[in-house]
């Protein structure tokens, strides 16, 4: 007697292509906004070393001196 379960099931192999698909766009999706909140990270990380390399080596502006009063 053959055993049922290696049987080809139609029903179900569609329905398992369809899953697959649609694991796959999920990947795609996900995959793609990781990538996108990874370069936003990336750009802010260098965007702050820069500013603060910048800020560091270059002088300070001078205070500007204040008006004396005059009694």
């Amino acid at each position: 007697m053959p055993n049922p379960w290696t049987k080809k099931n139609p029903a179900m192999s569609l329905f398992l292509s369809g899953a697959n698909a649609w694991a796959g766009a999920a990947r795609g999706a996900w995959l793609r906004e990781a990538r996108r909140q990874q370069a936003r990270a990336m750009e802010a990380g260098v965007r702050l070393a820069s500013e603060a390399w910048l800020s560091a080596l270059t002088p300070s502006a001078p205070k500007p001196k204040k008006p004396r009063r005059r009694r």
